[in-house]
């Protein structure tokens, strides 16, 4: 598969996030990005500097200051407690972006990670606005979608629509196959809702993951939604039938490409 402006993805075969056989220079965007990511974060910490990412960051002030800027600027103010786990996930969305801005080319890729962040911003704030009390008890408001968090669950997706059925060895000694990857970062991030319940940042990677693989589809979104809707189609067909069967006693017969029949 051929990407425009990119390089060829890979469908088949095993592959690696981050792949060591791609060699070169790291985009000096992708190392720009890591350094706002980590000078924002570091920020916080320091009462001088702490207003820096609390203004940038997605929050209240977006309706009750309209600081509509917040919509676009969240996802390079990095977020998390000083511990290691903050270094990993930059890791992690350094391996996957890089090959991600490979395929795409940069152009594309920035237009995607921009444009999906937005709109996962404004799905989260409407969550927010029309459910107050649901999102009211999760303390540090869209924690689950601030900064990297949110940009690691764009390029999962985008991971997992691009290359296909490649098998990735993540960490270099995990095989998963790249379709999964859209839903272990949904598993994750509800898993991670359980604890903040944060059901904003909740909606906001849900947002994200299915807008950002949807997009990046083969043929784009129309036919790739088109695909979804007649899977849905089918699953509910399947199951309206074999609740007939078992409830009716009907037998469904295979009635070739005009479709199943009932007797």
């Amino acid at each position: 598969m051929m990407t425009a402006g990119g390089t060829p993805v890979p469908r088949r075969g095993v592959q690696m996030a981050g792949d060591t056989r791609w060699r070169g220079r790291p985009p000096l965007d992708l190392l720009v990005l890591l350094g706002v990511l980590f000078g924002t974060f570091a920020a916080q910490f320091f009462a001088a500097t702490a207003w820096i990412p609390s203004s940038l960051r997605l929050g209240p002030a977006v309706w009750e200051s309209w600081a509509l800027w917040q919509l676009g600027t969240y996802p390079l103010v990095g977020f998390g407690a000083p511990d290691f786990w903050f270094v990993i996930e930059l890791v992690i969305l350094f391996f996957f972006a890089r090959d991600v801005r490979r395929w795409l080319g940069a152009r594309r890729f920035w237009l995607v990670s921009i444009g999906v962040a937005v709109a996962s911003a404004v799905a989260a704030v409407a969550t927010t606005l029309l459910w107050p009390g649901a999102v009211a008890a999760a303390g540090v408001p869209f924690q689950l979608m601030q900064g990297q968090r949110l940009l690691m669950a764009v390029m999962l997706a985008a991971y997992g629509a691009l290359a296909g059925d490649a098998t990735i060895l993540l960490f270099f000694v995990m095989p998963v196959r790249a379709r999964f990857f859209p839903a272990i970062g949904l598993v994750l991030a509800f898993v991670a809702f359980l604890a903040s319940r944060d059901l904003a940042g909740l909606v906001g990677i849900v947002v994200a993951t299915g807008l950002a693989w949807t997009v990046l589809q083969r043929g784009g979104a129309g036919p790739a939604l088109r695909r979804l809707w007649l899977r849905v189609q089918r699953r509910w067909t399947e199951w309206r039938l074999a609740r007939l069967r078992r409830r009716r006693g009907f037998r469904v017969l295979d009635g070739g490409r005009s479709g199943p029949t009932i007797h």
